[in-house]
């Protein structure tokens, strides 16, 4: 059957420019005006509808293992949320596991493949260095896997010493790879949070208070400076300061091979929605910070500094000791109420893969903050292009994979839980009047999302060997 999108005005990164879309054998056939209809195409008539290619969100985390409980969504629900907000393709983190790289990958490989909703790949984190880890390390390519993720904080569970970064690097260019860098100080913050506590400060206000901006700001400096010692390209992620912002266009202004990303938690909250009585939701690493911050952050995006917008979608319920209905079954999984007492003890993680292409329409688009075009390049073609994907992700273009939205740019919702379709118990935008929605998802040409039913199924996902050596944006 070929599907025939009839009357559209396609949005690229580049231009906008009414054509129609013929589908076939899950790829774009054709594009162009006025295309002929053979008798077994099905024609949908988009007139007055905007199309986009399916977002990518580079920046995701499923049925992660956090604190004693787990990430709230799976690689079902998670990409089912994620397909409802007119996202197509994901890619998510494996954690390093003591029997190496290999192992690691295959087992997420074992959780994801089963589940998948919509197409995906991963990231590997390293978060240990040796012997080993190097030499798996020049397997990634083989195994469509061409970024890996250091981290600067988490000391004695994630982090890597500067050295240890910079060697991750120096192997990462050898083999064309991308270091994603979690850009914070983490000797600094340990001492913080050791002296709140002992302070007998245990509010949600103090995870932000523990993690001060300049933690991050320096630590973006010294990631640029490490990745310019190495001549190795780097991509900081979740960008959540003002400062990030200056460091990452000073960095990028001497010819540095850096990039970035935020999301959308950071353009629009800060500290004060953590002193809130439901402060818990939202508790993320790093953390919310000012009404100033979120508004150099749109200024990086506006202006180019920053190029992609993910998520860092890791949802925990906000009392998993009360059970919401998912698909008719009532399920509850431990979240936020572990910590409670303290601050420490909150799973960190926030819902956000289903309401990023919604909330950054209305909010940056409608607004005026956005053009079209850049909104595509910072939801799905940036990204698609980074890390490996262009063209046959984030690419309106004959031949590229058929993953496109129907966009109904006049709709409005009052949006919240019942629409993102998180498998959790709250939802960070919940009241929000929203312009700009999904009408229709396809991912392969297959129509998975139209309207409020969901036509998509678990393993219908693919996983995507991805390039090696992409372009530094």
């Amino acid at each position: 059957m070929k599907t025939l999108l009839k009357g559209g005005t396609l949005v690229t990164a580049s231009e906008m420019f009414r054509a129609d879309i013929l589908i076939e054998d899950e790829k774009i056939a054709l594009i162009g005006l006025d295309l002929a209809v053979a008798e077994d195409t099905m024609v949908l008539d988009v007139s007055n509808r905007l199309i986009l290619p399916g977002g990518v969100d580079p920046h995701t985390h499923f049925d992660l293992p956090m604190f004693g409980t787990v990430s709230s969504d799976d690689h079902y629900t998670g990409h089912k949320a994620a397909a409802f907000g007119g996202t197509t393709t994901v890619i998510d983190f494996v954690p390093l596991e003591n029997s190496g790289i290999e192992k690691s990958i295959a087992l997420w490989r074992e959780k994801a493949d089963p589940k998948a909703a919509i197409d995906f790949s991963f990231h590997m984190n390293i978060s240990r260095f040796d012997e080993q880890i190097e030499a798996e390390m020049a397997q990634l390519t083989g195994m469509g896997i061409t970024s890996v993720k250091v981290f600067s904080a988490y000391n004695n569970r994630l982090r890597l010493s500067d050295e240890n970064i910079f060697r991750v690097m120096r192997v990462a260019k050898k083999y064309g790879l991308l270091t994603m860098l979690h850009a914070e100080n983490g000797d600094v913050i340990e001492l913080l949070i050791a002296e709140a506590l002992a302070a007998g400060h245990t509010t949600p206000e103090w995870h932000a208070l523990t993690r001060p901006a300049w933690t991050a700001v320096e630590a973006v400096l010294r990631g640029a400076a490490l990745a310019a010692m190495a001549e190795a390209p780097l991509y900081i992620v979740h960008m959540n300061a003002a400062g990030e912002v200056d460091q990452l266009a000073y960095a990028r202004s001497k010819s540095l091979p850096v990039m970035g990303e935020t999301c959308p938690q950071y353009l629009f909250f800060t500290i004060d929605h953590l002193r809130r009585p439901d402060g818990a939701k939202w508790v993320c690493s790093p953390p919310m910070r000012s009404k100033e911050d979120n508004e150099r952050l749109w200024q990086g995006l506006e202006s180019g500094i920053i190029q992609v917008v993910g998520t860092d979608h890791c949802p925990f319920f906000y009392d998993g000791s009360k059970p919401i209905l998912y698909e008719g079954k009532p399920i509850a999984i431990p979240g936020k109420e572990l910590g409670k007492d303290d601050f420490t003890k909150i799973p960190n993680g926030l819902p956000a893969v289903g309401d990023r292409l919604p909330v950054l329409w209305s909010e940056g688009v409608v607004k005026g903050r956005l053009s079209p075009s850049q909104f595509v390049a910072l939801t799905s073609t940036n990204p698609a292009r980074i890390f490996g994907l262009y063209p046959r992700k984030g690419s309106l273009t004959p031949g590229a994979d058929a993953d496109i939205v129907v966009w109904d740019a006049e709709r409005v919702v009052t949006y919240g839980v019942d629409q993102s379709h998180h498998r959790t118990d709250y939802n960070l935008f919940e009241g929000w009047t929203l312009t700009g929605f999904p009408e229709k998802v396809f991912l392969r040409g297959n129509l998975i999302v139209d309207g409020k039913q969901w036509l998509g199924s678990a393993g219908m996902g693919r996983f995507i060997q991805r390039n090696s050596h992409n372009p530094v944006l």
